[in-house]
């Protein structure tokens, strides 16, 4: 399907649709729905898209850098091998999806939704996800260095193995989480223990 990008890319519906392959640069797109809307292999450079609805949508092999999808709902989409590099994510909703092979690479993940996400051994240095959701979440063997895990709820998560150091954690509760081989520096592994309920001096 080809978009008219002539016309205002707002409260447009495209759901069902078959946008495979599509490649897009800087669009807008504000409160359009792609529910169950097939975006296979799409390419998207430097594209918002706020207040959208992706639920049940098809991202497989899709590849967006630069891209901002805020606000965003992504409820049962398939996100296999699809790739986001420096994108804002904040405030999106991931109940549900596949994101089986799925990689991130940098971007501003803060406040969104990823409960429960495989997202073992992924390299999420640097990535913002401050108050993100990621209860129940796999983080087993992950790069999480200098990432901002500030007040992060991390309740039931998997983190053995991984690499926390430099990493921002300020009021994150271990009390819940599997830290076994988690590497940490000094400034995490004094957050640890206060969350204990140590005073650490």
């Amino acid at each position: 399907m080809e978009l008219n990008f002539e016309d205002p890319m707002t409260n447009r519906d495209f759901s069902y649709e078959d946008l495979r392959e599509a490649d897009w640069q800087g669009r807008v797109f504000t409160r359009c729905r792609f529910i169950n809307s097939h975006l296979e292999e799409l390419q998207t450079v430097n594209c918002q898209f706020i207040d959208c609805d992706f639920s049940g949508a098809y991202f497989n092999a899709s590849v967006h850098r630069g891209t901002a999808f805020t606000n965003c709902k992504f409820q049962g989409a398939n996100l296999f091998v699809s790739l986001f590099e420096d994108c804002k994510m904040v405030g999106s909703d991931f109940d549900e999806a596949n994101l089986d092979g799925f990689t991130l690479k940098g971007g501003d993940w803060s406040y969104a939704n990823l409960r429960h996400a495989n997202l073992s051994k992924q390299n999420l240095k640097g990535i913002k996800l401050r108050e993100a959701e990621m209860v129940g979440c796999n983080l087993e063997k992950s790069d999480l260095r200098e990432a901002d895990l500030t007040r992060v709820q991390l309740s039931g998560a998997k983190l053995a193995g991984a690499d926390l150091r430099g990493a921002n954690v300020d009021g994150v509760d271990f009390r819940s989480v599997d830290v076994k081989g988690v590497r940490m520096d000094t400034l995490q592994a004094v957050a640890f223990l206060r969350s204990f309920g140590a005073k650490v001096e």
